[in-house]
């Protein structure tokens, strides 16, 4: 006679249980993935910043003069750093003798570069005719983007010996969120104020903007959106408002000044220095101090605990 052995069954209870505790594992898995995830992207920006400055290095070396943060025909610093960042090619394609938006820009106007991204950012493009960047250069601490006192302003041809402040004080680029495309006033972080009238930059001061944001009024969603484009908040950024300011960023029409916080989802944002290092400095940071670092030569004294 044979003998039937009943083999043990899971029972729907401790089915249940396992099921809670491996959903419990995953509750206490997630935050730590997201940790790293977030420490990766960040390495991966601050590795671009500093794939920037080495790039601006040697822009100097080679022409004893770091690029102009904006050129006559509106070219920014982050195209004229092409050669030195692999991309020799696509700058060969560039008629800097045109302007920015000629016929034949056009093609690398579109062109995608990875180290102008930021793994921080999930909005890729703001606008379909243009390849965006998360990395502006400081012009300085002034609304106007001409004769401005930070190394990347109109025209700027500057050197070394230019920056009195010291090179290890003084910000060369920053990270910064892109626009979402969308021209309504929908978030700070991705939208910003055109001011129109002729006298704007004249008459900009700390609520310029404030009125037009609260009434949904000549609100642009295209920040960032060329590397190519070295005008305010597309190439170059100011220090008239601290990051993340509570109060909307503005651009002068046309593109040659305003005020600008920078913009971030994070504590902080990578910033490179001119010299050549990359620090995280943090939302929260001093308005005067944010001011002074972005100056190249108001003798101001910055201590490393006042940025991180």
């Amino acid at each position: 006679m044979r003998t039937v052995r009943i083999r043990p069954a899971i029972t729907l209870f401790e089915l249940l249980v396992v099921l809670a505790i491996l959903g419990l594992l995953l509750a206490l898995l997630l935050p730590a993935v997201q940790k790293v995830r977030e420490a990766a992207n960040r390495m991966s920006s601050s590795n671009n910043l500093k794939q920037i400055g080495l790039a601006c290095h040697n822009y100097h070396d080679a022409n004893q003069h770091f690029p102009p943060g904006n050129d006559k025909n509106n070219f920014s610093a982050s195209a004229y750093l092409l050669p030195y960042i692999e991309q020799a090619n696509l700058y060969n394609m560039i008629d800097f003798k045109k302007p920015l938006t000629a016929e034949g820009n056009e093609t690398v106007a579109k062109t995608q570069i990875k180290t102008f991204l930021s793994p921080n950012d999930p909005i890729v493009q703001p606008s379909p005719k243009w390849a965006a960047t998360n990395y502006l250069f400081c012009a300085g601490s002034k609304p106007a983007l001409d004769d401005n006192d930070g190394c990347f302003f109109q025209d700027s041809r500057l050197t070394f010996a230019n920056i009195t402040d010291g090179t290890s004080n003084t910000v060369m680029a920053a990270e910064d969120l892109k626009g979402d495309g969308q021209d309504k006033a929908v978030s700070m972080d991705r939208q910003y104020v055109l001011l129109k009238a002729r006298d704007a930059l004249e008459k900009i001061n700390e609520e310029s903007g404030v009125k037009e944001w609260k009434a949904n009024r000549n609100i642009k969603g295209d920040r960032c959106r060329s590397w190519m484009d070295g005008r305010f908040l597309m190439g170059t950024f100011n220090t008239g408002r601290r990051p993340n300011d509570s109060k909307p960023d503005v651009v002068v029409e046309g593109g040659y000044g305003g005020l600008s916080g920078l913009r971030t989802d994070e504590p902080g944002m990578n910033c490179s220095f001119m010299d050549g290092s990359v620090h995280f400095v943090k939302v929260g940071i001093d308005a005067k101090v944010w001011k002074a670092l972005s100056t190249r030569g108001g003798g101001e004294v910055v201590n490393s605990d006042d940025i991180n």
